[in-house]
């Protein structure tokens, strides 16, 4: 479309040019012919005045919409013009002008209607009204010539040809122009996306190749992590860790990295499918506030590992309509990733509430904060505000995306609202009805 709309431009840029040269030099030519007509007709009879023989020379050039000769000193010796109550504002516009070689003029005429009525008595009976009345004013292109009697300058003659009808002729230009870009605009916006949906068509499969690779792998891969995990816990059985500190740094080093990588793996697979249409959403109307006190009883030690106080806050009775697997998953996320980034001795804070028919979860933790030019990033896949933080605590970036995918799919919002170094609030809302079961 850049390429058109240039070639657009310079298309009507040359045309105008190649036009309007044209013009100028048909008008620039009528001068030059009049005045030769002119200066031979006071040859031939030997008179420099024209003031007196103005009626005996006639001056009607093609297209010519005016023509006055002019003495040095201004004052009109004789002229003539298609429009008669237009001289006083022609002969306003050659005042004091001596044009030099090839020198033209443009100027626009206003046509007041009004005024040619009430002057028009002023002429002839004969001469009438010559303007239509859907003509508002008229443009013209005048050209001069000077006039001289025996090497004598006696005066100009300025000729004036109507070019009204050529920027009309431009303004079709335009608009044809204009419409000729509406069309190839619309012709290249459907074959482009037509070509585009084409060109799609390999992209979705080999996008659909990759997850259910991801899928199949991460679900392929759980079987040999479980197999290390339980041998690791054999092996601790059998193994003297206490003789032996050496094998027990390196069963717990091994312990922890299997239950890091099974985290991996299990998130990969739930976001894998959440690509699918692998999911069933089961609905049901639930107390919610069970399974927070499961979620916090069982993140607890972990808490406690780290001096944090893990609270909950929560009416006796709180009322949620989802799925109690994944809901039950989401606040072990938010609760887990309050822990994790939150420093020794700090705060976590798990509040429940039913709002105007809703299920109201806020995590508030007093950690290390997020960047708010982060704010919108942490929901997506593998992005990690922190990197070598969140290595260290074995952050793998996934589990708010999942969290955020879990929230969408019970039709909820979520937010986060942080400072660095005051801690992070996570608000979600999931409406309890208007839900209805459905494969994601």
């Amino acid at each position: 479309m850049l390429f058109l709309s240039i070639f657009i431009i310079v298309v009507f840029a040359v045309l105008y040019v190649v036009i309007m040269n044209d013009q100028r030099r048909t008008v620039e030519s009528l001068a030059s012919q009049e005045a030769k007509i002119i200066e031979n007709y006071m040859i031939q009879n030997q008179q420099g005045n024209l003031q007196d023989q103005n009626q005996e020379i006639v001056l009607a050039g093609v297209d010519q919409f005016f023509y006055y000769v002019v003495k040095p000193s201004g004052e009109l010796i004789m002229g003539q013009e298609d429009i008669p109550q237009l001289r006083s504002k022609l002969l306003l516009q050659i005042k004091d002008w001596f044009p030099k070689k090839s020198e033209t003029r443009k100027v626009k005429i206003k046509i007041e209607h009004e005024e040619f009525e009430k002057d028009i008595r002023k002429f002839h009976d004969h001469d009438e009204l010559r303007v239509p009345l859907n003509r508002k004013d008229i443009s013209l292109m005048i050209a001069g010539e000077p006039l001289f009697y025996k090497g004598n300058f006696i005066g100009t003659i300025y000729v004036g040809k109507d070019i009204s009808d050529v920027y009309h002729l431009f303004k079709w230009v335009i608009v044809i122009l204009i419409a000729l870009t509406i069309v190839f605009f619309g012709v290249a916006l459907y074959i482009s996306n037509l070509m585009s949906k084409k060109a799609m068509i390999p992209i979705f499969k080999s996008f659909k190749r990759q997850r259910e690779f991801v899928a199949d792998a991460s679900h392929e891969l759980r079987t040999p992590l479980s197999v290390l995990l339980s041998s690791i816990d054999a092996m601790e059985m059998t193994i003297d860790t206490e003789e032996d500190d050496f094998s027990r740094k390196l069963l717990f080093s091994m312990k922890d990295e299997v239950k890091r990588m099974t985290s991996l793996v299990g998130g990969l697979l739930t976001l894998a499918r959440s690509d699918t249409d692998q999911i069933e959403l089961k609905l049901e109307e639930i107390e919610f506030r069970a399974i927070a006190e499961k979620a916090i009883i069982s993140l607890q030690p972990l808490a406690a590992s780290k001096k944090i106080n893990l609270t909950l806050t929560s009416p006796e009775i709180v009322k949620a309509k989802g799925d109690p697997e994944k809901l039950s998953q989401l606040l072990y996320i938010l609760i887990d990733n309050g822990i994790k980034y939150t420093p020794d001795g700090g705060e976590v804070q798990l509040i429940l509430s039913n709002k105007e028919n809703e299920l109201r979860i806020q995590v508030t933790d007093s950690g290390i904060g997020i960047k708010k030019e982060d704010h919108t990033r942490i929901f997506d896949r593998f992005y990690r505000s922190d990197k070598s933080r969140s290595r260290k605590i074995g952050s793998h970036g996934l589990g708010l995306a999942i969290a955020k995918w879990i929230v969408e799919i019970h039709n909820g919002t979520i937010q986060v609202n942080s400072e660095i170094g005051k801690g992070s609030t996570f608000t979600i809302q999931i409406p309890i009805s208007n839900i209805t079961n459905k494969r994601v």
